[in-house]
């Protein structure tokens, strides 16, 4: 027997393609590479065509389009970015772009030294669908801001015309008290123990005029607010001791309790400070003995939110509509400045000031101001999500 292998039959003639079947599969094989050949040809024409346009599209769009890869350098930006930011940055890191911005006390808002013209930008953030960068879109927001700072100056000017028309009643009553007083002063038959007393009145009186003329200029300077960093819960910590012997002779308990941690706010500490001072202040005052006034604070979605609640008498509704109206009071000894104050205070902020009240129940004032994005808490990234 041969150790030669065996050749395998040959297939019978019927699986044996013939040439028909041959020329058959060659021509769909040729249609169809030409159809493929045809459809990549008009794919890479619409590729070339919508390239056109995006690139007309980047160069006419009056916002700045910053385009970044996941090592965070510059791959392409458009012309109006080329305008704000300069030329010549492609391949370049971004951080080093962001140096020239200056945080401003609007969330989202920078200014940026343009040559001798300092721009007000509105900055905006994308990442990539495919997670390998980022688009940074720049809006010169200059004019609109301008816009903005006029408008609210003419509402601060409208404010002190209503001012000066309440003003001469608000000055002249505790001025007539105080002249009345001190003219008693030069009866020389008055007694010591009476002259001391008119003495007295005389001087409070005239206390009250400073106090006046004092929050009126704190309201007509509302938008002169300064610039620092400081924590959020050391101000309430220090608020709260200056006010707890306040409430304690009133018989009230002062509760006060932050939730921001190390938190920080970038703003006038000093003016902040103040507007609080007189929420808590309003809200011991609006409370009998042996109730309870309860301060507040937290921080999410971007901002932190102060509240002051009361348990006192609460707010009439007709009242509550003009609680942060100049000159308006329910108190004898109120000047009416200092819920517009607060107000101003925390609208110069970027915030604002809300109050809620039932007749009886107490009531409830909220001031929000938003974060700058520099006070942020900064996020931990080896810190398990889970």
């Amino acid at each position: 027997m041969s150790g030669d292998a065996t050749p395998p039959p040959a297939p019978p003639d019927a699986e044996r393609p013939d040439a028909r079947q041959l020329a058959e599969a060659f021509a769909l094989f040729s249609r169809a590479s030409e159809e493929l050949s045809s459809a990549y040809n008009a794919l890479q024409g619409q590729v070339v065509q919508l390239t056109e346009r995006l690139q007309v599209l980047m160069a006419t769009l009056p916002a700045g389009v910053v385009v970044l890869d996941e090592r965070q350098r510059v791959v392409q930006l458009n012309r109006a970015a080329e305008l704000l930011l300069g030329t010549g940055l492609e391949g370049g890191e971004w951080s080093s772009i962001e140096r020239n911005f200056a945080a401003t006390e609007t969330p989202g808002e920078v200014d940026l030294q343009n040559g001798a013209t300092l721009r007000r930008l509105s900055v905006s953030e994308s990442v990539l669908e495919s997670g390998q960068g980022r688009i940074v879109l720049l809006h010169d927001i200059t004019e609109t801001h301008r816009m903005r700072e006029l408008a609210e100056r003419n509402e601060r000017l409208a404010a002190m015309g209503e001012m000066v028309a309440g003003l001469a009643h608000q000055l002249r009553t505790p001025l007539s008290a105080a002249m009345l007083y001190t003219a008693n002063l030069r009866q020389p038959e008055l007694p010591a123990a009476d002259r001391a007393k008119v003495a007295d009145r005389a001087i409070e009186r005239m206390r009250y005029l400073e106090r006046l003329i004092r929050d009126m200029l704190l309201f007509a300077r509302g938008d002169s607010l300064g610039r620092q960093r400081f924590a959020v819960c050391e101000l309430v910590a220090e608020l709260g001791h200056t006010l707890e012997p306040i409430a304690r002779a009133r018989s009230l308990v002062l509760s006060v309790r932050c939730d921001c941690g190390d938190l920080e706010l970038v703003g006038d500490r000093k003016a902040l400070g103040g507007a609080l001072t007189n929420l808590m202040e309003n809200a011991l005052q609006a409370t009998d003995a042996g109730g309870e006034v309860t301060v507040r604070v937290t921080h999410s979605d971007g901002r932190v939110v102060f509240t002051v609640r009361d348990t006192g008498r609460g707010i009439e509704p007709a009242q509550q509509a003009r609680l942060f109206e100049p000159f308006f009071t329910t108190r004898a000894e109120g000047t009416g400045l200092g819920l517009a104050i607060a107000r101003g205070v925390a609208r110069g902020h970027g915030g604002d000031i809300t109050v809620e009240s039932t007749p009886g129940r107490g009531s409830l004032f909220t001031l929000a101001l938003p974060l700058s994005a520099d006070a942020m808490p900064a996020e931990n990234p080896d810190k398990d999500p889970a």
